[in-house]
C-alpha cells in the first residue's frame, strides 16, 4: 500500500476517534460544560504539520479531561536521530496520533490514559496503549478491566495480551518510588508487522478504550466518597505527575520535536499534592 495513503487513513482515524471520544464525554456531563478546543501549529516558520487539542474543567464527572490529536512532520533534531528507527540515515519523519487522559471529579473513579500513533521514518510504525490508575483499588474492577484487554487482544494474535501487559507493568513503573503507576494495561510500540492487520488492531485499542471507561463512569459515578478519599487521590496524582515528567516518552518526543507544550503537558492533572 502506498504509503501517503497509509497516513491519510491512520491520521483520518485518529480524527475521527478524537470526535467519538469528545462526544461521548459531553454525553456523560450532559453538555452542561463543554471542551475549550486549540488548533496550534508545530512551525510558524513553514508547514510543519500541528494539531488540535481539547480540555474540559470543573464538570460534574471530571475535574480535567484532555483529548489531544496531532499530525506532524519535519526532521529531527540531531540528539533525538540515533534513538529513532531510520533517523539516523535520513532525520525526515511524519508521526500522528491521538492521546486521551482522564482525571476525575470522583476519587473512586481511577484516572484513566489512553494514546496511539503512527510514525514514518524510511520505516513506520505504530505504537500505543491504555492503563488504568485507581488511587483506591478495586480487585473486580481490576480483573474486568484485564479480562476486557484480553478478550481484544486475542481477537487479533493469542500473544499479544500477556506481550503487551507486561510491557506496559514494566513501562509504567517508577523506579526511584519502586512503585507501579496504576494496575496496568497494554503497551506496545515499533509495531510493524502488517500494515493492515496492525491497524485493524489499532482502531480496536481506540474503540474498546472508549467502551471501558464509558462503563467504568457509568457504574461509579454516582458513588459516595470522603474527604479522605479525596485526599488520597491527590497524592496518587501527585505520581502521576512524577511519571509523566520524568519518564514518559510521548512527553520527551513531543517537548523535543517541537511540539505544543500545553498540548503535551494536558495530562497532568489539574490539582495534586505530596506529602
Amino acid at each position: 500500500m502506498d504509503l501517503e495513503l497509509k497516513k491519510d487513513l491512520v491520521s483520518n482515524w485518529f480524527k475521527t476517534l478524537q470526535n467519538a471520544i469528545c462526544d461521548s464525554i459531553s454525553k456523560i456531563e450532559n453538555k452542561r460544560i463543554k471542551f475549550k478546543p486549540t488548533i496550534w501549529k508545530r512551525s510558524n516558520k513553514k508547514d510543519e504539520g500541528g494539531g488540535e487539542y481539547r480540555i474540559l474543567k470543573d464538570g460534574k464527572v471530571f475535574d480535567k479531561v484532555g483529548v489531544n490529536f496531532s499530525k506532524v512532520y519535519g526532521r529531527f533534531p540531531k540528539k533525538l536521530q540515533k534513538n529513532i528507527p531510520g533517523a539516523s540515515k535520513d532525520p525526515r519523519f511524519w508521526a500522528s496520533g491521538i492521546s486521551v487522559v482522564m482525571h476525575m471529579k470522583n476519587p473512586l473513579i481511577p484516572a484513566m490514559h489512553f494514546n496511539t500513533r503512527y510514525i514514518c521514518t524510511n520505516h513506520d510504525w505504530f505504537g500505543g496503549g491504555m492503563d488504568v490508575t485507581p488511587s483506591k483499588i478495586d480487585n473486580n474492577e481490576k480483573k474486568e478491566f484485564h479480562k476486557i484487554l484480553k478478550k481484544m487482544c486475542d481477537r487479533h494474535n493469542k500473544n499479544y495480551y500477556f506481550k503487551y501487559k507486561k510491557w506496559c507493568d514494566e513501562y509504567f513503573y517508577l523506579p526511584h518510588r519502586k512503585e507501579a503507576r496504576g494496575i496496568g494495561g497494554i503497551f506496545f510500540d515499533y509495531k510493524k508487522d502488517n500494515f493492515e492487520k496492525d491497524f485493524k488492531f489499532v482502531r480496536d485499542v481506540g474503540v474498546t478504550f472508549q467502551l471501558i471507561f464509558e462503563k467504568i463512569i457509568r457504574r461509579k459515578r454516582k458513588k459516595r466518597w470522603t474527604i479522605k478519599d479525596k485526599e488520597m487521590q491527590y497524592i496518587k496524582r501527585g505520581r502521576y505527575v512524577e511519571f509523566n515528567l520524568l519518564y514518559d516518552r510521548g512527553t520527551k518526543f513531543g517537548l523535543q520535536t517541537g511540539g505544543n507544550v500545553d498540548g503535551i503537558l494536558m495530562s497532568l492533572p489539574p490539582l495534586a499534592k505530596w506529602k
